[in-house]
């Protein structure tokens, strides 16, 4: 296969398809995703079935236990794909919304109308729910995509690629507007990430290397986040049982995710209250901690301890593995996260509402929190009804990236004849 032929050609088609996609009408496109939702659940069985021949694969290849989670497509992950395209569906059309019209002095009035960014190339591994949520949210936004997901869900993501253009071409909607590149060949990255002429923007959802990569080598503009190392942080003022349930949630729900938490940080004044109890839920799940002075002191039995390295703070572990500190007060956690944080999700637990608003407006993150998991970090969990990535970046979009991120805004202008003298 000529690799740069091949991608050329998507983005011809990509482009040519998102010029319909962007005129395409509300009930075409909800029309669309509610067909793709019922073929889901339709062709549930099969969808497993090409789920597990990835499955066979990705084990005789020795993937190891969190990609393994990502690439498995339970009866669940099948559900929530469905349940997923049925928010998006109730969820307002952004497309065409005019707002924040001011009339000038010289007689025109000036607003700003949301539109489709265009075509979004996605990169992704293992996932293949990432399918269809891209796909969905790419449909309800008015644009085209290009979807290039891992060699290690080939299958899975082929049959989720026909369903999704039956979908479409049952809505009257260009099939052209979501394309999977069918190839595993890595130059097909090469060259989706290079070709500003007919991608507008490159979504990457994946691990560490391959963002680096992306990052050193893309000329097309970026919506990612490069890692999450996330941190719960039990204030002294804190309701105990909240504080356990909360860390023991955020670190044990899932392990393989961005949004788990991956540094616990607890004030000096509860830490010998907190984390003892919270060190016998984690030892019933073998967690090793990594722990500061102050903690391994407080915990000297618990059975998987290790003594933390300056490394540790600044490690995603995406394994059953948590790095603990105790810090003097909230001074000193906003301190440690704003310099250790990877910017992405980060909780404060409390009943002190000072502290609670504090640490919102201080800790620089794209998701803050109070009295919750960062498992909530999530398009789904927001009522996005589902998300395309999540960014760290400060610019255009941050946090979980749903329709509204998928848009972009140009200003309108209404005349009378006025002209400029």
């Amino acid at each position: 296969m000529d690799i740069k032929h091949y991608m050329n050609d998507l983005g011809l088609r990509a482009r040519a398809a998102s010029r319909a996609m962007a005129r395409a009408d509300t009930a075409a496109k909800n029309t669309a995703l509610r067909l793709i939702a019922d073929a889901i659940r339709r062709d549930a069985a099969a969808l497993r079935a090409a789920n597990e021949l990835d499955l066979v694969a990705a084990r005789a290849a020795g993937m190891d236990p969190a990609m393994l989670d990502r690439l498995t497509l339970s009866d669940k992950a099948i559900a929530t794909m469905a349940e997923g395209l049925e928010q998006i569906i109730s969820l307002a059309d952004p497309i065409g919304e005019i707002s924040n019209m001011k009339y000038r002095p010289t007689g025109i009035q000036v607003g700003q109308m949301r539109v489709p960014l265009g075509v979004i190339g996605i990169i992704y591994e293992a996932r293949p729910n990432v399918t269809v949520d891209a796909a969905g949210l790419c449909i309800k936004s008015g644009n085209a995509t290009i979807l290039r997901g891992g060699s290690e869900a080939i299958h899975c993501n082929q049959a989720l690629a026909k369903i999704v253009k039956e979908g479409l071409a049952g809505a009257g909607l260009p099939p052209d507007a979501v394309q999977i590149v069918e190839t595993t060949d890595r130059a097909a990255v090469g060259e989706l990430i290079t070709m500003p002429q007919y991608i507008d923007v490159i979504v990457p959802r994946g691990g560490k290397g391959l963002i680096e990569r992306l990052i050193r080598e893309a000329t097309v503009p970026m919506i990612k986040h490069l890692d999450g190392i996330c941190h719960v942080y039990i204030d002294d003022k804190a309701d105990l049982q909240k504080a356990i349930d909360v860390a023991f949630n955020a670190k044990c729900h899932r392990y393989g995710t961005c949004n788990t938490m991956e540094t616990l940080l607890v004030a000096q004044g509860i830490a010998a209250q907190v984390l003892p109890a919270l060190s016998d839920l984690y030892a019933s799940k073998q967690v090793e901690l990594r722990c500061d002075e102050a903690a391994a002191a407080i915990l000297p039995n618990y059975p998987h301890l290790a003594h933390a390295t300056s490394a540790d703070w600044s490690t995603e572990y995406l394994a059953p593995i948590l790095a603990v500190k105790v810090v003097a007060d909230m001074d000193e956690a906003i301190t440690h996260i704003n310099n250790y944080s990877s910017k992405h999700t980060e909780s404060i637990i409390t009943e002190d509402y000072t502290r609670a608003m504090r640490f919102l407006r201080e800790v620089d993150s794209a998701s803050v929190m109070v009295n919750a998991s960062t498992r909530f970090a999530d398009g789904f969990e927001y009522g996005l009804g589902a998300e395309i990535g999540i960014s760290n970046d400060k610019l255009h979009a941050r946090g979980p990236v749903g329709l509204e991120g998928l848009t972009s805004l140009k200003y309108v202008v209404f005349g009378h004849g006025e002209i400029r003298q």
